[in-house]
């Protein structure tokens, strides 16, 4: 840093987390320099359109922008573009870029989010496979989709079923390989893998559970199909592969921040350091009385931990405590969840999973812990308010059409 300038605050890591941190310390009167980071060459956007309507073909690359430029000049935040961060000294709370440049903190905000895990098979180096994590993924997938007209897709979570459905309306010939013996092991229920699986074999997807990968053929250096270990071989134009993110941790497992399958953080996104903060994909933080380490990939994450992060920094807690929330888009269904239902005991319905419009309840010991809801907003919006006010609703009253949810969340 030049001499005479203030140290003010650095944010590494540009994505929704990373503005967040930012507009947050302005929102929380800070009025001191903001330098907000990015190794893209893009300003912050929105990443859940890109598996869902950028793919879709009913989204452009210029909606994707959380905020034009001329905010950051407005609310004077210092934004670089296309500059990666490759060391943090605690000790002198300087940060190291890239190209030689260093920049001293007053406080840092980690944002490092997380990268695709790779494939760990032979061939996956090839042209042709590809995953989704990034817009210029997103490009590459899209113009591949033009191209295309058989398409694997590797791993069954989220993002390889919203590629899936985006490429099955194009009427594609697609096939989904899962691993494990159903779709969503992580994120859902067995009920809602199971309205998942029914829903994209009903769409014409071919859903193969158990698939366990033996390597991917290729000719001339571009893939051509997709080997299991019974033997078998799918021929592909394109392989999407899906099967999980890593948290980026170098920068603070460098600098020797404690990791433990993400950056450590309490509820206000305070580190093992008290001049840093931890916000979103690359963060991990421990819950209930046992400690269970909990790592959440959501804008709500992402957006709630920023504004406790922003707080943290100007020694104020704004712990992040709400139940979280996620949705995603597939074909002409909207599933929208709350809550988390590891664990749960007893699951109601409200709604027909055969018309394609239900909400499940989840509850553990007597008390709701989660509800999905599939096509029914107005539940998922009463459900944050239950979950948050922790609300006494009983299975009963959530299997009950005519009960009223609002009642409780008031």
């Amino acid at each position: 840093m030049a001499t005479g300038m203030v140290a003010g605050m650095v944010v590494v890591g540009a994505g929704q987390g990373g503005l967040q941190v930012a507009e947050s310390l302005r929102a929380e009167g800070y009025d001191g320099p903001i330098t907000l980071i990015g190794e893209e060459p893009f300003v912050p956007y929105h990443r859940p359109p890109l598996s869902k309507a950028m793919l879709a073909g009913t989204m452009e690359e210029a909606q994707l922008a959380i905020r034009g430029a001329d905010v950051f000049e407005r609310q004077r935040i210092d934004l670089l573009t296309g500059v990666r961060v490759v060391a943090i000294d605690r000790p002198a709370r300087r940060v190291r870029l890239e190209d030689g440049r260093s920049l001293d903190y007053r406080g840092l905000a980690l944002a490092t989010g997380s990268r695709l895990r790779p494939l760990p098979v032979a061939g996956g180096d090839q042209d042709g496979v590809l995953g989704l994590r990034s817009l210029d993924d997103a490009r590459r997938i899209r113009a591949a989709l033009d191209g295309a007209a058989r398409v694997v897709v590797i791993g069954g979570g989220y993002i390889g079923l919203e590629v899936a459905a985006a490429a099955r309306k194009r009427g594609l010939e697609v096939s989904v390989l899962e691993a494990a013996d159903r779709l969503l092991a992580r994120s859902a229920t067995p009920f809602l893998a199971a309205f998942y699986a029914d829903l994209h074999r009903s769409q014409g997807v071919v859903v193969e559970l158990g698939a366990k990968l033996a390597g991917l053929d290729g000719q001339g250096g571009r893939v051509t199909g997709v080997r299991t270990a019974d033997g078998r071989s799918r021929p592909a134009d394109l392989v999407v592969v899906g099967i999980g993110v890593v948290p980026n941790t170098a920068l603070a497992e460098g600098c020797g921040l404690p990791c433990e399958h993400g950056v450590l953080v309490d509820d206000c996104a305070r580190t093992g350091d008290p001049a840093i903060v931890a916000v979103g994909d690359c963060t991990a933080r421990r819950v209930g009385d046992a400690g269970a380490l909990l790592r959440l990939e959501s804008v709500q994450n992402a957006v709630e931990q920023g504004k406790s992060a922003a707080a943290a920094l100007l020694g104020r807690d704004r712990p992040f405590t709400a139940a979280p929330w996620f949705w995603s888009d597939q074909y002409d269904v909207k599933l929208q969840i709350v809550g988390l239902s590891a664990g749960h005991d007893r699951m109601v319905l409200r709604g027909s999973p055969a018309d394609r419009r239900f909400s499940a309840f989840y509850f553990r010991e007597g008390a709701l812990v989660a509800i999905d809801s599939v096509n029914r907003p107005a539940d998922h919006m009463v459900g944050r308010k239950l979950l948050d006010r922790k609300a006494a609703l009983t299975p009963e009253q959530a299997a009950d059409e005519g009960f009223p949810l609002a009642s409780l969340a008031r």
